[in-house]
């Protein structure tokens, strides 16, 4: 399993060799496949990525966080910042929020009631019905949103990264239960479906791949996850098949950060990736580079000092920047040295798509101006498009050098969680809407942790017995009858 699969030693197989033999090029990818970055996808999850590099992603779910009380929520922020600090320098992690489209049929036909072939059912199966989808337009069902986390390491060889990856990987996953949060790691075919999903944001094209079909084919993963083309000969923009897309980096100008941020980004009506890429730097290291910029400061604040004295102003009066800068670095100096924070480098990219410019430039408006309410910037990354992208992508790999040095806190105000969604397909009841994202409660409690449920029998009135009903039992009307009464007062 961990030998590399003879299509998988020529990235793009028949088709990118062929191409390069007609046009000549090695320096620059000759086919979409080409372009994608990684060399071997294996078939427990591990992904050679590049050099020594070594990656596998975990998907997670989501907890109830911005309707959490305030004490619960620090909780929660706090765990997270645990959770942050666990990487050490030798871990590289790439958080991954994606919004995209899905399949409305689908999710439509979950929720449609068959005809039972009982006239005095039918009617109320249609009713029901009706009224599912009139709740299912008031939210988003139509977007998937999910979350994955990325970790890789560097090694020499496959056997020797599959042993720490997996190490790695049992804590997180303790990490997340520690949070309360749903977490699997993704095999092979799970990364390649969902880097396909990546490549394809509208959710029509199905993804179909058997491990099988490489001996068969000699094609290589990579022919069956992408795109028809790439062209990133525009600045600005790119064109992923038959989308349009562009990709941002956050430019954090404010003090202060809201942890309302990335989940407003995931509230936009649009298909949409949120990557945070994450290095931590090693403690010692991060103080002692600290301490040589406040070392620096100080020999700027001796100058303006002699050049006071021998202008003769007061040596007090220095310029209000050397100020800020001084203290600013003694805030994060006594953070890192008292107060269990971090140094992490962190990279945000925004990547947005649509099916054509107009609705890609009104998107990417939307998208800056969440950032602009919270002062920052959301920057195109210009002559970067493939970069970006390929950065955006669920590999863990940074093909960016923009980055900003954030503490463990500041980096955590990013918090992936927003709110707990519960849509079980099958035989699921509707139990109301998400106060916070007005999507579908569907859910059988059969299948739910616990199970358990209040149930008031109460007396069998005649309206049961398909008898005419006393004023009395109108006081008292039975289960059924309220259910009924209740799906035509909602209509």
């Amino acid at each position: 399993m961990g030998t590399p699969k003879p299509s998988d030693a020529h990235p793009g197989g028949f088709f990118a060799k062929l191409a390069k033999k007609i046009f000549g090029r090695s320096d620059k990818p000759a086919t979409a496949q080409e372009s994608i970055p990684y060399k071997h996808m294996y078939r427990d999850g591990i992904c050679h990525a590049e050099g020594r590099l070594y990656t596998k992603t975990i998907s997670f779910g989501d907890i109830t966080y911005h309707l959490a009380q305030n004490d619960e929520k620090t909780q929660i922020f706090e765990s997270y910042c645990d959770f942050l600090n666990y990487f050490d320098s030798t871990v590289r992690v790439q958080l991954s929020a994606i919004n995209r489209y899905s399949d409305t049929a689908e999710i439509l036909n979950s929720i449609q009631i068959p005809d039972h072939g009982d006239e005095r059912i039918d009617p109320l199966c249609r009713e029901y019905s009706d009224i599912l989808e009139h709740q299912h337009s008031k939210g988003n069902n139509g977007r998937v949103r999910t979350k994955y986390v990325t970790f890789g390491i560097e090694a020499d060889s496959l056997k020797a990264a599959k042993l720490r990856l997996e190490r790695v990987e049992a804590d997180i996953l303790n990490n997340f239960k520690a949070l309360g949060v749903t977490a699997q790691s993704l095999n092979g075919t799970e990364r390649l479906e969902l880097l396909h999903g990546q490549f394809h944001p509208d959710g029509r094209e199905k993804f179909h791949f058997d491990w099988g079909d490489l001996t068969r084919s000699g094609l290589s993963t990579k022919d069956f996850i992408a795109p028809t083309s790439f062209d990133f000969r525009d600045g600005k923009m790119f064109r992923m098949g038959a989308h349009v897309g562009a990709v941002s980096y956050l430019q954090i100008l404010a003090p202060e950060l809201n942890d309302r941020m990335l989940a407003d980004f995931l509230d936009l009506d649009s298909a949409l990736t949120v990557t945070l890429h994450i290095q931590s730097i090693d403690q010692t290291e991060a103080i002692k580079r600290i301490k040589r910029k406040l070392s620096d400061i100080e020999k700027m604040k001796i100058e303006e000092q002699m050049k006071a004295n021998k202008n003769g102003y007061d040596m007090d009066i220095l310029p209000p920047d050397l100020i800020t800068y001084s203290t600013e670095a003694k805030t994060l100096l006594e953070d890192l040295q008292s107060r269990n924070e971090r140094m992490f480098m962190v990279t945000v990219v925004v990547l947005n798509t649509a099916k054509s410019k107009s609705k890609l430039e009104n998107e990417v408006f939307a998208a800056s101006g969440i950032a602009q309410k919270y002062n920052c910037a959301l920057r195109r990354l210009d002559w970067q498009q493939e970069q970006g992208m390929m950065s955006s992508l669920t590999l863990g790999l940074n093909q960016l050098e923009i980055n900003r040095g954030l503490t463990t806190s500041s980096t955590a105000i990013f918090i992936p969680f927003t709110t707990c969604e519960l849509f079980q397909t099958g035989e699921a009841l509707y139990y109301g809407l998400n106060a916070l994202s007005n999507n579908l409660i569907m859910a059988n409690r059969k299948l739910l942790r616990n199970p358990k449920g209040l149930y008031n029998q109460g007396r069998i009135c005649n309206r049961e017995k398909n008898l005419p009903c006393s004023k009395k039992d109108f006081r008292k009307p039975c289960f059924k009858f309220l259910i009924v009464r209740g799906l035509r007062s909602a209509s």
